[in-house]
């Protein structure tokens, strides 16, 4: 059997629904954050079924050991409500790869109603002016 092809971290993983028909979704948010963050070794998408939608970041973190593979579950559906607005999935990702970058645009003025979130990523409830894609 031939080795298995290196993993390139970090790596995101888009999981989403085929009985749902979420692939356009989830390739739009992969697109996004690849254009936005070259720095990312890897967007894969992984078809599911039974109304997932989840994207998850695998990267590499101190352990005991030395480097251990960390992952984190950046949105959860079934969690958070909903899915994500494209400014706070990419501030999710920014503060875990590129904690020192700016975001241009898309980092305008925070308001009230965004101060303090969980995750800091709107998608509970809509925000005035709307422009998501739920």
């Amino acid at each position: 059997m031939p080795p298995s092809p290196p993993i390139h971290y970090p790596k995101i993983t888009i999981t989403y629904c085929t009985q749902c028909k979420w692939l356009l979704r989830a390739a739009y948010f992969a697109q996004e954050l690849l254009s936005t963050f070259p720095t990312l070794g890897e967007v894969s998408l992984r078809p599911a079924t039974g109304g997932i939608f989840t994207i998850e970041i695998f990267m590499m973190g101190e352990g005991e050991g030395g480097q251990v593979a960390v992952t984190k579950v950046l949105w959860d559906r079934k969690l958070d409500g909903g899915f994500p607005e494209v400014k706070g999935l990419k501030r999710a990702v920014r503060d875990l790869v590129e904690p020192g970058r700016g975001l241009g645009h898309v980092e305008g003025h925070v308001g009230e109603k965004e101060k303090g979130r969980g995750r800091g990523m709107p998608g509970e409830e809509e925000e005035e002016g709307g422009g998501g894609m739920s």
